[in-house]
């Protein structure tokens, strides 16, 4: 294995670095994801980068957001993942470094588009068929996945319990910038896939 590594040039090492770091994360995420830890497996940074996507939740139904945003966690380890196996198995295939990123790229970004494709088709199937939002989710109470701006200026994310099952949808609200956590309750439905909330004083138990 020692001799294998050595014997790659720089460029080979940092890309089996990159494949092999994006495989082992993508295990990782698909196992927290199948035993309904999925939900939690993304992060919010300075550019919400939130999870996107939640496979399931405790009771096995499956949630995922419908906007499905391009800047996640999860969405950078597909796009390694296509990327970096591309790129080794057609190494010694094309000589033009050019070409051949060129066609990672591509495939790494083919790959993106192609996941997200799918979960939203996934969430649209499931949605459509058990809940009307319009009716179900207003009144709810739940929290704040990803920060919302305050007075309409931007969406961020909430998590509400619908017929027992934990649902994300995007939000937007009237009043201040509701942060990350803070309990919110649903005022209306604005579409099926956002939610009209306000920040409400968290329960003391």
């Amino acid at each position: 294995m020692v001799t294998w590594w050595t014997s790659l040039s720089t460029t080979m090492q940092i890309l089996w670095a990159v494949t092999l770091s994006a495989s082992l994360i993508f295990v990782i995420q698909s196992i927290l994801t199948f035993i309904g830890l999925g939900g939690h497996g993304d992060f919010d940074t300075s550019f919400d980068a939130s999870g996107d996507v939640d496979l399931g939740g405790g009771d096995g139904t499956f949630d995922a957001d419908p906007s499905m945003n391009l800047l996640t966690f999860r969405n950078l380890v597909n796009f390694c993942l296509g990327f970096g196996w591309t790129a080794v198995l057609l190494h010694d295939n094309i000589d033009n470094n050019f070409i051949l990123l060129f066609i990672a790229v591509l495939v790494g970004v083919a790959l993106v588009a192609t996941v997200m494709w799918l979960f939203k088709w996934l969430s649209s199937m499931q949605q459509s068929g058990n809940i009307d939002v319009h009716t179900s989710a207003v009144g709810c109470e739940g929290k704040v996945y990803l920060t919302i701006p305050g007075e309409r200026k931007g969406e961020g994310k909430v998590q509400i319990t619908i017929n027992n099952a934990v649902r994300e949808y995007d939000a937007l609200t009237d009043g201040d910038t509701i942060p990350t956590g803070s309990p919110i309750k649903v005022l209306e439905a604005i579409n099926d896939y956002t939610l009209l909330v306000e920040e409400i004083e968290p329960t003391i138990i």
